[in-house]
């Protein structure tokens, strides 16, 4: 996907959400040793040092990987001492992308996308964004400023997909990057298994081929090697629109 200042990323990435320490380094290296080129972490997952030694593990160039972070909302008003400690903790000289992880108050709102976009013209993230915002606070922040954000993360699934959604953030110029898209799905349901039979996959690969489909980030996260690799196997098969079709009703 083109974000804003023609910054590419990859559709598909690695989620690292409740993973620490060695897990999260191994996994991130599977990721990566696997084939992913998107990995995303959080300064409040405190994992960062690890997704960086697995990065200078894998003997991949910088430039080849995109990665994400993002700011606590509690840090408002202390993101360059965040991002500079994110680089520290990462071991890397810039982010690809930084992103306000939940709404800040509504003081507070402007001002701290005021200093994101400060610090991406600083050279220390290649893009900025949001995560966690409504399509108000995204308007109120481009508003203030004349620049909306890059992306907004922001939970997705075939049972939360919402059309409307979707149509009010690219009409913005926004890419929807979804996460939980697993965990918050019925891997059980018997339209996803019926589709994932037809295609000899399974349902969490449908699940993710869909939001290819719609062009929708995602960033599946698992600590077992075999599901990791699984995740990354999405592109032997294609849904037809009825398929995606199906998929998009199990919100109904």
């Amino acid at each position: 996907m083109k974000l804003s200042g023609d910054v590419e990323m990859p559709l598909l990435g690695f989620g690292t959400w409740q993973m620490r320490g060695r897990q999260a380094y191994e996994a991130t290296l599977a990721a990566l040793e696997t084939g992913y080129r998107h990995i995303d972490t959080a300064t409040m997952y405190g994992n960062e040092p690890q997704i960086g030694q697995a990065l200078r593990d894998s003997g991949l160039d910088r430039r080849d990987v995109f990665v994400t972070t993002k700011l606590p909302a509690g840090n408002a008003g202390r993101e360059w001492e965040t991002i500079r400690q994110s680089l520290r903790e990462l071991g890397t000289d810039y982010v690809d992308l930084w992103l306000i992880h939940w709404p800040t108050g509504p003081d507070e709102l402007v001002r701290t996308w005021e200093e994101f976009l400060a610090i991406r013209e600083g050279g220390l993230a290649r893009a900025v964004g949001v995560s966690n915002f409504s399509p108000a606070q995204i308007d109120k922040v481009t508003a203030a400023t004349g620049q909306a954000p890059a992306a907004n993360q922001i939970p997705w699934s075939p049972s939360g997909h919402d059309a409307r959604l979707l149509a009010e953030h690219r009409d913005r110029g926004i890419v929807v990057e979804g996460y939980s898209s697993l965990k918050d799905t019925d891997l059980r349901d018997p339209v996803l298994a019926e589709i994932a039979s037809r295609h000899a996959v399974t349902p969490a690969q449908v699940v993710l081929r869909w939001h290819l489909e719609h062009g929708i980030v995602m960033i599946p996260k698992s600590a077992n090697r075999g599901r990791i690799e699984m995740n990354f196997d999405l592109y032997a098969f294609a849904l037809d629109q009825e398929e995606i079709s199906r998929i998009d009703a199990l919100s109904n």
